[in-house]
């Protein structure tokens, strides 16, 4: 019963945002991996979660609260998630990858497009559940 709640027709919307801020973000993170892993994916994020606010909120769950009340609860779901999933990535592809003969690029890549995946998971149930919440 949670799973069909969680994965209602909002979910392959989100998902449709999705891959419009991930091509935006990861363009953006690859443009800028000279910067470094965390400048990358900040400044790559910063610019997807403001496309993913305004086409969540009005295209996928179509949320009449405030942009002002919305936009706050939406930038704390990002950080939170955004924070979580590349912290974790870190550990976890490294030690996945580390037998790997990767190139750090390479390794670095593979970390994120990991951590992109762990972001979409968890900022989903926090938009769906607390950010753009819907009254019934």
């Amino acid at each position: 019963m949670m799973i069909k709640k969680l994965l209602d027709k909002s979910f392959l919307k989100f998902l449709a945002v999705g891959v419009v801020n991930t091509l935006v973000s990861m363009v953006l993170m690859f443009l800028l991996e000279k910067l470094g892993y965390w400048p990358s994916t900040t400044i790559a994020y910063l610019v997807g979660a403001c496309v993913s606010f305004f086409l969540n909120k009005n295209f996928t769950f179509k949320s009449s609260e405030s942009t002002l009340k919305s936009g706050l609860k939406f930038a704390l779901i990002v950080a939170i998630c955004f924070l979580f999933s590349y912290s974790l990535a870190q550990p976890i592809a490294g030690y996945m990858l580390k037998y790997i003969p990767l190139s750090p690029v390479w390794t670095e890549r593979i970390t994120k497009l990991f951590g992109m995946g762990l972001y979409t998971l968890t900022n989903y149930s926090g938009q769906k559940f607390f950010a753009f919440k819907t009254k019934k």
